[in-house]
């Protein structure tokens, strides 16, 4: 089974662009496939998403916590005009919160979407 949510930081910067939820599901079905432009580590990647009218070399790009079974949480982005990269401090504080949601409970993740704190973009079974 695999779950895909959004954090609300995500969404509010998503808010900002042009993407949508469709292109984070087919950039987690391109990650599924191992297409993943980095290994952050501690359970977190790097995805390229294009963004309407850029492609992926001008779009967005994305930091995902995953341990690419199941859970896919988007936590940050940021467009490549932006930023180059983000920075380690912004980095290890990522991790952090990749463990944080990596470790929720099925009931917990019910109720962090019930409460707006995370949003599920897709869910297979």
């Amino acid at each position: 089974m695999r779950r895909v949510f959004k954090t609300r930081q995500f969404l509010r910067w998503m808010r900002k662009t042009d993407l949508t939820d469709v292109a984070l599901c087919i950039a987690v079905n391109e990650m599924m496939a191992g297409l993943i432009d980095a290994d952050l580590g501690s359970d977190m990647v790097k995805k390229r998403v294009a963004l309407p009218g850029k492609g992926k070399r001008g779009g967005a790009r994305t930091l995902v916590a995953t341990r690419k079974a199941s859970g896919w949480f988007f936590v940050f982005g940021f467009e490549k005009n932006e930023k180059a990269n983000v920075s380690p401090t912004e980095l290890e504080a990522l991790q952090i919160l990749a463990r944080s949601l990596l470790s929720l409970t099925p009931s917990q993740l019910l109720h962090a979407v019930e409460d707006g704190t995370l949003q599920e973009i897709c869910h297979d079974h």
